[in-house]
């Protein structure tokens, strides 16, 4: 993840959005310092002067992000790991894991002044699906999903420091999580087809902790091939490899 960019435009205004398109977060997750005022060059001579400004995302989203992604990366295998999760949840520990995401959720919401409706519902391995659905809420998205990861990786994070354990909670918005599983669960199966076919592992392409674990799900009752998670963040693969 990129920490700080330099950007230009013809207000503060517009160098801040660039800068906020271009290390896919939010404005609440950064700082910034303006580096140029637009204007007029000197004694009216040249073209208009554009803004400059310097972003750079605050040290405390860094960590909570990387305290998030230990997390995923820890719980990204199907077999959770022993002490963490309870085997069996009441109904209303579900409920309790579900309405700290939902609080998590609605305060981002309202940071960033946005109105928005999640609805609940369990997906084929129990977890815990939350989607964000409204108005216009591509700024929540980002460029490539980045946002959204951002956004998954934080409530996941303080969902499960609230609770006390890890528990799955995936957040998608207007489906979007949803139609990208789809392609990773068809891309899981071609790769899994050319590994049979070759008699040779492949390696698919660096993906982050969400989507390897879809991989990991799609894969694991195909009895042609195993799976395996390989290197280091964030080139972090998916190896799939003949029986």
């Amino acid at each position: 993840m990129k920490r700080e960019t330099v950007t230009e435009a013809p207000t503060v205004e517009e160098a801040i959005d660039a800068a906020l398109e271009e290390l896919g977060v939010q404005q609440d997750a950064v700082e910034y310092e303006i580096v140029e005022e637009p204007g007029r060059r000197m004694f009216g001579l040249g073209s208009e002067k554009a803004a400059r400004v310097r972003v750079w995302v605050k040290d405390e989203f860094l960590r909570e992000l990387a305290t998030a992604e230990t997390e995923e990366h820890e719980a990204e295998e199907p077999t959770p790991e022993a002490g963490h999760e309870p085997a069996e949840l009441e109904e209303e520990d579900l409920d309790r894991i579900a309405d700290t995401a939902v609080d998590s959720i609605q305060t981002i919401l309202s940071t960033l002044k946005l109105e928005a409706s999640i609805e609940e519902y369990e997906g084929d391995d129990g977890e815990i699906i939350l989607d964000v659905v409204g108005g216009d809420l591509a700024v929540l998205i980002g460029r490539h999903g980045k946002t959204l990861d951002a956004l998954q990786a934080i409530v996941y994070a303080i969902t499960n420091r609230q609770v006390g354990f890890r528990y799955p909670v995936v957040i998608d918005v207007e489906g979007y999580r949803h139609r990208r599983r789809e392609k990773l669960e068809a891309m899981a199966q071609r790769t899994a087809d050319r590994a049979a076919r070759q008699h040779s592992p492949v390696r698919m392409r660096p993906m982050n902790a969400y989507e390897r674990r879809v991989v990991h799900v799609a894969l694991r009752n195909d009895s042609r091939v195993t799976t395996s998670s390989d290197g280091q963040e964030p080139n972090r693969q998916v190896v799939v490899k003949p029986r």
